[in-house]
């Protein structure tokens, strides 16, 4: 079974940076793709960015394209996402996901982290 656990969310002024971490455990994260998404309130669930197993390969989402960097480390089962230049309109609650190899969705999910920004 896979636990993901984020952190690393909290309250930062417009313009600021947050680093969120998504930890893993079980077998199955050196050869799974892993992903960000966002929920604000009343909205429903967004893409953000998305890295492949070996993390070559990296997608965003395009309102995320030069701010968000989405990266891992194998060797400690995390994924990470530094956000820059952050703006009243990524507040959210944060959500990692796993999708294992051969699968079209994401099979596993975080509780999720809130990220606050204030103007």
């Amino acid at each position: 079974q896979v636990q993901l656990v984020e952190s690393g969310g909290g309250l930062v002024q417009a313009g600021g940076s947050l680093r969120l971490s998504c930890a893993a455990s079980g077998r199955t994260f050196n050869t799974s793709a892993m992903g960000w998404f966002r929920q604000a309130p009343g909205k429903e669930r967004e893409f953000v960015a998305t890295i492949s197993w070996s993390g070559g390969s990296t997608a965003y989402a395009d309102s995320m394209k030069g701010r968000f960097t989405i990266s891992r480390d194998n060797a400690k089962n995390t994924v990470y996402l530094q956000m820059n230049s952050l703006k009243p309109e990524d507040t959210a609650v944060y959500y990692c996901a796993l999708r294992i190899v051969f699968s079209s969705t994401y099979n596993y999910w975080g509780q999720g982290t809130q990220v606050t920004v204030s103007s």
